[in-house]
């Protein structure tokens, strides 16, 4: 599972919205801000996490950080990041590149409200280099309808 998994699933799912292929690495918010030309926020970062027995996904704006406290009042529990050989076995893209697309395990998706600060943002495709451009409503619908408020921004930004 690569980023031709995620192109087989965009196929299916979207088959209007492109893969951006880079050479260079988009494996971190800094690298993919740096590589795409856009500012760090706009990189749609997804968090592998555990929460109790279970897994899920949670789609943020790059620049933003879990809020311990508001993740486990909507979690139900503390929630804490898979080790990376984990969060690989269970999306089926290592990371760098783990996105809610064309996941190895279906796993519950939520997309954080912080990403609704921004016309489009960046998620990554399945890979270190590769990621797409989509509007944040048209990404929650594509992968959950769900949307919680779990992180916190960046200080000065509101």
């Amino acid at each position: 599972m690569t980023v031709e998994t995620v192109r087989a699933w965009l196929a299916e799912q979207a088959p209007d919205l492109g893969l951006i292929e880079q050479s260079a690495s988009t494996a971190t918010v800094a690298e993919a801000a740096a590589t795409l030309g856009v500012e760090p926020g706009r990189i749609a970062k997804t968090l592998a996490l555990r929460v109790g027995e279970g897994v899920l996904l949670v789609v943020a704006r790059g620049d933003a950080r879990l809020d311990n406290s508001k993740a486990k009042a909507a979690f139900g529990g503390r929630a804490s990041m898979l080790g990376a050989e984990e969060a690989e076995a269970l999306t089926g893209h290592p990371v760098g590149g783990v996105c809610p697309f064309g996941l190895a395990t279906p796993l519950p998706v939520y997309c954080d409200v912080s990403i609704r600060d921004f016309a489009t943002v960046f998620p990554a495709a399945g890979s270190r280099t590769a990621s797409l451009e989509v509007e944040p409503e048209r990404l929650a619908g594509l992968v959950s309808q769900r949307w919680v408020d779990v992180c916190k921004l960046p200080e000065g930004v509101s």
